[in-house]
């Protein structure tokens, strides 16, 4: 099985090349997010994970079964300050990956173009501050001095424009890694110097910052919509297909009351922003906690007792999924699904 695996794999990469390298333009994905957009699966587990019975098949495609993983030569990614084919190792840190992984694989294997994925993801940031799309508009004057009376403490120098530059940091850092994309593809990947720059979709994952604080979770469909109209603009792609990852630490709710879930009541905010009449047909949640996995879950709980049993798991807190490769695998191919169907319309 595992040499059909491969055979197969390396035949729809030799076709997805060979398509690619012909085509006149490459689709350009923008994945933006918190940490869990960087990327905390854990490559020590899934070293585990490409020959364990239980999760062998879902990653027989990513390596050669020598312990060599697979370069795609027509998917590409620039994260910040790294960029080339895409592979393992685009996570927050070099040995992790994120859903960019799954994200890639799957619409590699779909589109004749050449695939470039631009990351730009920031470990705890909001939606409500450091996201904050310019149309939002800032917090009212009240509670910007009580923000400025705080900041003081620790700054005393501090002043009314440094509390309001804090809002929205992350939105126009993310905008200035999607220009100096644009702007440096041809040079960054000589293969795609022929190739027209095409913005083909947006996927957002993120959430935690915004959840643990009432006031933030309250307002973020208003800020959710806010920010696609202004991703939309700022890129001039105003019908850009977007995804947001709807949060699935712990898995599908098992209580009675999601309405008294600080969680629930969260996601449900998130999903409410997708479904406003303006973005019918081009706005689509994915509901992420369908792939929680309850065998990592149940291990995390007795790691500290057997940690290298543990790995095979996972290798990080529930809030990061657990750092489980299978989880941010089958995340990130999700997004891929819906964004396919999504640009299909």
């Amino acid at each position: 099985m595992r040499t059909v695996a491969f055979a197969v794999a390396a035949m729809l990469m030799l076709l997805s090349h060979q398509a690619a390298t012909a085509a006149d333009s490459v689709k350009v994905f923008v994945l933006v997010g918190q940490s869990n957009m960087q990327g905390q699966a854990s490559l020590e587990t899934l070293g585990h994970q490409i020959i364990e019975p239980r999760t062998r098949e879902m990653f027989a495609h990513l390596h050669d079964g020598q312990g060599n993983y697979l370069s795609r030569d027509d998917v590409y990614i620039h994260f910040l300050d790294r960029h080339g084919k895409l592979t393992v190792g685009y996570g927050a840190r070099n040995d992790r990956f994120g859903p960019e992984l799954g994200f890639g694989w799957t619409v590699g294997n779909a589109l004749d173009e050449p695939v470039l994925i631009v990351k730009a993801a920031y470990g705890g940031r909001s939606l409500y501050r450091d996201f904050r799309p310019p149309s939002a508009g800032l917090p009212s004057d009240e509670q910007l001095s009580k923000e400025l009376e705080q900041l003081q403490k620790r700054e005393p120098e501090a002043t009314l424009d440094d509390v309001k530059q804090k809002y929205g940091f992350a939105y126009r850092d993310m905008l200035s890694e999607v220009k100096h994309a644009r702007e440096n593809y041809q040079q960054l990947f000589p293969e795609l110097a022929d190739k027209k720059f095409e913005l083909a979709g947006f996927v957002w994952f993120q959430g935690w910052n915004d959840m643990i604080r009432d006031e933030y979770s309250a307002a973020y469909t208003d800020n959710m919509a806010h920010f696609i109209k202004d991703v939309r603009s700022d890129l001039q792609a105003p019908e850009l297909p977007f995804i947001i990852g709807q949060m699935g630490v712990d898995g599908p709710y098992q209580g009675d009351d999601p309405t008294s879930d600080k969680k629930e009541r969260f996601k449900a905010n998130q999903a409410a922003a997708a479904e406003l009449p303006e973005f019918a047909g081009n706005v689509a949640v994915v509901k992420t906690d369908q792939y929680w996995d309850a065998d990592a879950a149940e291990a995390f709980k007795t790691w500290k007792d057997d940690v290298e049993a543990w790995k095979h798991f996972g290798n990080d807190r529930p809030y990061h999924y657990l750092g489980s490769p299978k989880i941010i695998y089958e995340v990130g191919q999700a997004f891929g699904e819906e964004m396919l169907e999504l640009t299909s319309k």
